[in-house]
């Protein structure tokens, strides 16, 4: 019987570790660990500096744990014995000591990168920031260009090498998260409440955009194209969504804001002014679930955030 659990400690071990090599020269993209851009580069250095750490103190551990079940298990009879023998001071300050100085070495990169990646901090370049306006509903995300007067819906275009500045809020939806994976760590959304975060892109590339926290039925469909393009053909995306039939008008928008799931593209050639502080302040002076905003509202709003 012991055999057998041994066996099957064994076979779920390598079959664990099979799956791990075969997921890693699959070729898919692993998001995560495929950074496109410096901030994700940042956290990824982080997250394998960790884990070297972690492992440094762990691995020992199991060594240590299978030459002790090893040396001196029942049917080893040269193994000494000691019935008398409870503890080494020296052996226990060694063990404390190492995995304590590996602790305070992880607690103080883990808090010196904390600070290094806070999201509200901008990325220094000598380009002037994009600011894109980033609104979760639900189940989709609504993207407004603020310079441009242009939005888009569940797509989100920028010029590579040019830090964006993502401010970022939600509408009508329970607390989601704004995610792009290969570009920099999550940030939440929540109704009333403005945040934001600094990415770039390194290269002219595509990537998977999504909400990594679950927020209800259309959960899993809450999901963006984000795309880095050169800066002309930035330019050339912005005139040609100037020219889109689609207006985000007030209305629009409510439509929008409505709990369904809706994967489709689709851009705007105008919206609202200020629509960003508008829904921000609209839900500081009034906290009540299931509202809306009409454009008698919107009016009344304006005059607040001038």
């Amino acid at each position: 019987m012991k055999k057998l659990s041994r066996f099957i400690v064994a076979a779920f071990v390598a079959l664990d570790a099979f799956l791990l090599v075969k997921i890693l020269i699959s070729g898919k993209n692993l998001q995560v660990l495929n950074p496109a851009g410096l901030i994700a580069h940042q956290e990824l250095n982080l997250i394998f500096l960790c884990v070297a750490l972690m492992l440094f103190g762990v691995i020992p551990v199991f060594i240590f744990a299978f030459f002790v079940a090893t040396k001196y298990h029942a049917n080893n009879k040269k193994a000494t014995y000691q019935p008398d023998w409870s503890n080494h001071t020296g052996l226990q300050l060694f063990y404390w000591g190492f995995l304590s100085t590996i602790m305070l070495i992880l607690s103080g990169l883990v808090w010196i990168g904390a600070h290094q990646l806070d999201p509200h901090v901008p990325i220094q370049s000598n380009k002037e920031p994009l600011v894109v306006q980033v609104f979760s509903l639900r189940w989709k995300w609504l993207f407004v260009y603020p310079k441009y007067g242009i939005a888009s819906l569940n797509y989100v275009e920028f010029p590579e090498n040019t830090p964006v500045t993502f401010e970022i809020t939600a509408y009508d939806t329970p607390m989601t998260s704004f995610w792009i994976p290969q570009l920099g760590g999550q940030i939440y959304a929540m109704s009333g409440m403005a945040t934001q975060t600094h990415l770039i892109a390194d290269n002219v590339g595509e990537y998977r955009g999504a909400s990594s926290e679950i927020n209800g039925e259309g959960y899993a469909d809450m999901i963006f194209h984000a795309k880095s393009v050169t800066q002309t053909d930035f330019n050339s995306w912005v005139q040609q969504t100037k020219q889109s039939p689609n207006k985000l008008t007030m209305d629009a928008f409510n439509n929008l804001a409505k709990p369904q799931v809706d994967k489709t593209r689709t851009e705007y050639s105008s919206t609202p002014d200020k629509l960003f502080s508008t829904i921000v302040m609209y839900y500081m002076a009034k906290p009540t679930a299931g509202m809306k905003v009409n454009t008698q509202d919107m009016s009344h709003m304006e005059g607040m955030s001038n």
